[in-house]
């Protein structure tokens, strides 16, 4: 499994990569193996501002649907339009080609609320 030390987590298994007033979001690794093979992502939120630890999607599997939850307070500014065809790209490479949401950010304070990879490989 993979921890990459660049990103932050929550304890609900989202990631969250800044690059400057903005951010990638998606599922970690472990995420994507407890949940087995991604086959629909749903984010209806596109435009909105969704708060820290809302919901701003969710991910079906092929036996069962989860929420995702925001790691941070951000505008959502696009969906990766990629996982409409391919959703199993969440599986193959979570943290990069399968991000799921870019997001601009509001409260950069907030990211210090978040664990980095190793206090997330605690909780596991």
């Amino acid at each position: 499994m993979q921890f990459p030390a660049d990103i932050r987590y929550t304890s609900e298994h989202e990631w969250i990569r800044v690059e400057g007033d903005e951010a990638y979001v998606g599922i970690t690794d472990y995420a994507q193996s407890e949940l087995g093979e991604i086959v629909f992502v749903d984010v209806p939120t596109l435009g909105e501002t969704v708060g820290q630890g809302e919901v701003f999607g969710s991910i079906e599997a092929v036996k069962t649907v989860s929420d995702l939850n925001m790691p941070v307070t951000g505008e959502v500014l696009e969906i990766n339009g990629a996982l409409d065809a391919q959703p199993e790209l969440v599986n193959n490479d979570p943290y990069g080609e399968g991000w799921i949401i870019r997001i601009s950010v509001k409260d950069a304070a907030e990211l210090d609320k978040l664990m980095d990879a190793a206090a997330y490989q605690a909780i596991l």
